[in-house]
């Protein structure tokens, strides 16, 4: 009887995998042999086992089966069980973990054991059972074609033909202006690709969980025959497992979900669709710090399918891979729905038109305006709260986080002083902490200070504010939308949360205020990001057929610096120029998307440590054809009473960056600092 070996990985940051012992009772005999045993009791690659760990018992994942091992006998210890009643995950699931793990250079139980459910790793199975129980009983799904679909106009029929008979992987960038029907395209796209195969599935990714269920509707909609399995981090655990457990099995034909939709198996993945692909939520920010739209080409590589990202705004790498010829670029230039124009965007000179309470006066007869006409205005301002920061006259002094370098801000209705970074909470103090001075004035605006002021200059109209303040309880944000889309709300403020994905049927004024900052930011994505933004925003107004007598559909922005290159861009709706002229200064600064970069964060109680830290680091591994920069503070440099620093490595060449990061990892691991330290790769945040 040949004892069998499992090698399985396990989440923890050792970048190693484990041999463990199968139970020579359960082995039968040798896997490669004909005996007559069960082969259902045997077990498989991509099959999850429970173990003991350390103390613990942990649940890890087959990478593969043997019959000899290198590790001693005395230190095996044996399997405790294998999950059977789970389908194992498949070796093309497997390797796009070990894609991600040797790219954004992590041990690869790191990737694979957190991209599943969580109650899928819990020692007792009792959630796994229940689950399968409901995916038994839920009715067989029947793919009928939808008879119900709009007619396409010219480009977006052309859009979905040529990702439809496209062959092999073929990825797509489909630029179209805020309003050309580019969820239409994704609908039509993905019919196709269900009716050529009964067991077709796609997957539709968008970047933020409350865009989920306005195009969930949609769906359910067109296809109201097949299972629609939802993936975020806002769901339940147990639902999320059940959604994800219809998507393992092939019982879901669509899946919707946010980034971390990008790491479920699915066994029949035809088609991947990523919805405002230029969004930063793309990319992880903790742990595993992957791109989901970067993965989703590699996946529809991988499985030779095509992939078709969609924006108003592309981001720089994508719109260079299209103007290389390495997507294919699909343009939707004008709007979906007839007699439904681009606003018309102005820009109001805050150095002659003084605000008051942050609101011009043209800014409040435009608003006045579409009361009176019973349309709807959109204010957007992207800081939550009362007001970024309290101060006093007398002194000086301002409410700064004792744990940070930012400011608490002040939130005037919870009456509390509330730091955005680390969560340190301070009841509002009656009078100044330095000076006793009781005169403790609101410096600047967020959105709870200019609800308040528009409740005031417009005692009768219907304001309401969305923010992630507002929008904390589960569900809260759904209902929210619903307000809007239903007609009950006047004027609505908001942060970048309502600026994209959202087709306001009434909405025929934007105003934004306050978007100058972006102009000076340290981040040189900053410019890019903000033209993404104001774009996205202004999109909202105008998306319906306009009405006879009705106001044409403007787009107002208040700044300072009416002359900047990127407000002149945005008046003419000209992403491609803007593109343009941000591609060329990248080259010559020789920034992305023409150079490659890794980030080495460290993190200390003291910025010194860090400091000195990364000043080893980057001497600690020779170098060729790699560019190390000096190690800085990070922009806020302390966070939860930890100073953090960041040393930036670039190469022109990404093979010759993966391997240094490779051997540069292995040295940083021998350095022997308590410096708490992490290497990301493609940074998006420097």
């Amino acid at each position: 009887m040949t004892q069998i070996y499992l090698r399985v990985a396990l989440d923890t940051p050792l970048d190693t995998s484990f041999d463990y012992r199968w139970p020579e009772h359960e082995a039968g005999a040798d896997p490669g042999a004909d005996s007559g045993a069960d082969p259902a009791v045997m077990p498989q690659v991509g099959q999850l086992v429970a173990l003991p760990f350390g103390r613990q018992e942990v649940v890890g994942m087959i990478l593969e089966i043997l019959t000899e091992t290198d590790v001693p006998q005395a230190k095996l210890r044996d399997v405790l069980a294998v999950r059977h009643d789970l389908p194992p995950l498949n070796e093309e699931w497997l390797a796009l973990c070990q894609f991600a793990a040797e790219y954004y250079q992590r041990p690869l139980g790191e990737v694979a054991l957190p991209a599943l459910p969580k109650n899928l790793k819990a020692i007792k199975t009792v959630s796994l059972q229940r689950a399968m129980k409901k995916l038994d009983k839920l009715p067989q799904q029947t793919y009928v074609s939808p008879s119900d679909e709009p007619i396409l106009n010219a480009e977006q029929q052309a859009a979905v033909d040529a990702v439809v008979q496209s062959q092999g992987f073929a990825p797509h960038l489909l630029f179209g202006v805020t309003g050309s029907g580019k969820t239409e395209v994704y609908l039509q796209t993905a019919a196709r690709i269900l009716a050529q195969s009964a067991d077709a599935q796609v997957l539709i990714l968008v970047p933020e969980i409350n865009l989920t269920p306005q195009l969930e509707a949609h769906i359910r909609a067109r296809f109201p025959g097949l299972m629609l399995s939802t993936l975020h981090s806002g769901m339940a655990e147990g639902e999320r497992l059940l959604h994800w457990l219809a998507a393992h099995t092939g019982r879901a034909r669509i899946i919707l979900g946010t980034r971390l939709a990008m790491l479920a198996s699915l066994p029949k993945l035809k088609l991947l669709i990523v919805d405002e692909e230029h969004d930063p939520s793309y990319k992880q920010q903790e742990g595993l710090r992957y791109s989901a739209r970067d993965l989703a080409v590699w996946r529809g590589w991988q499985l030779s399918i095509p992939v078709l990202l969609g924006s108003a705004t592309p981001s720089l790498e994508s719109w260079q891979g299209a103007q290389t010829s390495r997507y294919r670029l699909l343009e939707l230039r004008e709007r979906a729905v007839k007699l439904a124009v681009l606003p018309v965007i102005k820009l109001i000179n805050l150095e002659r038109e003084k605000p008051s309470e942050g609101l011009t006066q043209r800014l409040i007869a435009s608003i006045k305006l579409r009361l009176e006409k019973g349309e709807q205005s959109l204010l957007f301002l992207n800081r939550r709260g009362y007001a970024p920061v309290l101060a006093c006259d007398a002194c000086g002094w301002i409410s700064n986080c004792t744990r940070c370098t930012a400011h608490l801000v002040l939130h005037k209705g919870d009456h509390r002083l509330r730091c955005h970074h680390c969560g340190l909470e301070q009841r509002i103090p009656h009078s100044c902490p330095t000076c006793g001075n009781i005169d403790l004035q609101p410096l600047g605006r967020g959105t709870q200070r200019l609800e308040e002021s528009l409740a005031a200059i417009f005692p009768e109209a219907r304001v309401f504010r969305i923010d992630a303040d507002s929008t904390r309880l589960k569900g809260s944000a759904a209902a929210a939308f619903e307000r809007v889309h239903a007609g009950e709300v006047d004027i609505l403020i908001g942060t970048q949360m309502v600026a994209k994905g959202h087709d306001f049927k009434h909405l025929t004024l934007v105003a934004a205020l306050n978007p100058d900052a972006a102009l000076f930011s340290q981040d040189y994505r900053a410019s890019e990001r903000l033209f993404a933004q104001l774009m996205q925003v202004a999109g909202r107004a105008g998306r319906a057929a306009q009405k006879e007598g009705g106001n044409l559909s403007e787009v107002l922005v208040q700044t300072r610096y009416p002359d900047h290159p990127l407000y002149h861009a945005l008046m003419a709706h000209n992403y491609p120029d803007f593109a343009k002229d941000l591609l060329d200064e990248r080259q010559q600064a020789h920034m992305p998307p023409f150079m490659y970069q890794a980030l080495l964060r460290a993190e200390a109680k003291e910025l010194e440590t860090a400091i000195a830290f990364l000043k080893e680091a980057a001497t600690c591994t020779e170098h060729q054809g790699i560019m190390i920069n000096d190690p800085i503070p990070m922009t806020m440099t302390r966070v939860a009473n930890v100073d953090r620093a960041q040393l930036l490595v670039e190469s022109v060449s990404r093979p010759a960056l993966q391997a240094f990061v490779k051997a540069w990892i292995a040295d940083l691991r021998a350095m022997k600092s308590r410096v708490k330290w992490s290497v990301e790769i493609d940074p998006v945040d420097i």
